[in-house]
């Protein structure tokens, strides 16, 4: 159990939170085109935190040079020594290795696109070492799931799901960098580039704001695309109302707040956002 709570402090696997919901949300959609099996589902979820975490171990990874000089990341197992360089690179082998499995087992065309979509979720681990556009590149990747669960469904793509990606795009970017806030000195001291690095915080958390309204618009374009109702809005009220608290909660005076919004406001984000389209679908 001490291993299991080491690896998941290695990945943030409470992290999960944050994305998991917007794939089961297009989970969700698709099954209304095309019924879920429970293998499916099964599948679904495994390669979701294969996926992930041969992600977060590969970024532990190259990025563990850095964070043994962070203070804010020095305690990292795989700075620490709790976790070896071995047994990260047999952890992101394994999870790799799940990922690829699950999506052989949900058909052909999950199998074939599985290879290339680790390849550009292992990309983003570099990406800070050269543009400040790295919270997009996250984004998008991370705007895979939603297309990917949707594929795994239907077994084809359907653009109206792109609007889910693009929310979560949005979502992930604009939280994205009110975390990189804590690191601008750092990031300015050791050459790592970050919008907040570049831009200066005040404008850096003018530029996640954009990102969020543009978070709420796709979801309410989702909304109209897949002709969802009442429940789904009010949902999208209470969503929009928290991502106006969260910008209301981190000032650039008031950094210490970041650990809160990033955490608690968006993991109630993702949880409302999956219970809007469930309760909407379901009910009507």
């Amino acid at each position: 159990m001490g291993s299991i709570e080491t690896y998941g402090k290695l990945i943030k696997f409470s992290h999960t939170v944050f994305a998991l919901p917007f794939a089961l949300a297009a989970v969700t959609l698709a099954h209304r085109l095309k019924p879920l099996t429970v293998s499916s589902f099964i599948w679904i979820v495994l390669a979701m935190v294969g996926a992930r975490s041969a992600a977060m171990g590969f970024n532990r990874l190259v990025d563990a040079r850095f964070d043994r000089l962070n203070p804010r990341t020095a305690d990292r197992p795989s700075v620490t020594g709790e976790i070896s360089t071995r047994a990260m690179v047999a952890f992101i082998a394994g999870s790799s290795t799940l990922f690829v499995l699950s999506a052989a087992m949900l058909g052909p065309l999950c199998f074939h696109l599985s290879i290339p979509c680790l390849g550009v979720l292992f990309g983003y681990s570099y990406t800070k070492r050269f543009t400040a556009a790295s919270h997009l590149y996250l984004g998008a990747a991370i705007g895979l799931a939603p297309i990917g669960a949707w594929i795994a469904v239907t077994g084809s793509l359907d653009s109206r799901i792109l609007l889910l990606s693009a929310a979560l795009m949005t979502y992930i970017a604009g939280f994205d960098i009110l975390y990189a806030c804590q690191d601008v000195d750092f990031d300015r001291s050791i050459g790592l580039y970050s919008l907040p690095a570049r831009w200066g915080i005040p404008r850096a958390l003018r530029f996640s704001a954009a990102l969020h309204v543009a978070t709420v618009a796709a979801l309410a374009a989702l909304g109209i695309a897949f002709r969802l109702g009442l429940i789904f809005y009010v949902f999208l009220s209470a969503i929009a109302g928290l991502l106006v608290l969260e910008h209301r909660l981190v000032r650039p005076h008031r950094l210490d707040r970041i650990p809160i919004a990033f955490f608690h406001v968006n993991s109630v984000v993702s949880v409302l956002l999956l219970a809007a389209v469930w309760l909407d679908v379901t009910l009507s």
